[in-house]
């Protein structure tokens, strides 16, 4: 089903914009959404472990129960930055379907990667190294495709 858009000036670049962009990159971008949702389940989260734990913000310190949840958080933003960008670029020039591939893998290793931190931090590096081959896939599908364009 595609929405109307609405255009007053430039109707033939909306169309265009609408009927190629978007439509091209409709994997990537569910999973872009599916990262939101994880990073708004996260914000959720340290919110919740705040009031559970009795952390007034400023404060990051004070229970290892918090700093747990507030940790996985912080590296996900971390991790999010190096990721989102790349994967996009990957989109852009080598397809849809791979970078979305990166982003499922990407966001399943986050999530192992949180559940684990909160139950025991030191098991954490499974979840940590699914993720970060889903970054530098993502990267090196993004330079390899950049390098090529550059070259034609």
């Amino acid at each position: 089903m595609k929405l109307p858009l609405i255009s007053y000036k430039f109707p033939s670049y909306t169309y265009l914009l609408h009927s190629t962009i978007l439509n091209t990159f409709a994997l990537t971008s569910l999973i872009t959404l599916i990262i939101v949702l994880l990073m708004l389940a996260n914000l959720i989260m340290v919110g919740r472990a705040r009031g559970k734990y009795q952390i007034q913000a400023p404060s990051v310190t004070g229970d290892e129960g918090f700093e747990r949840i507030y940790r996985v958080q912080m590296n996900t933003i971390e991790s999010v930055l190096l990721f989102l960008p790349s994967m996009w670029i990957y989109a852009y020039y080598l397809g849809d379907k791979g970078a979305a591939c990166t982003g499922l893998i990407w966001v399943i290793g986050r999530i192992l990667y949180a559940l684990a931190y909160q139950s025991n931090p030191s098991k954490r590096g499974v979840g940590f190294v699914i993720s970060m081959i889903a970054v530098f896939g993502a990267w090196l599908g993004g330079l390899y495709g950049v390098l090529h364009q550059l070259m034609q």
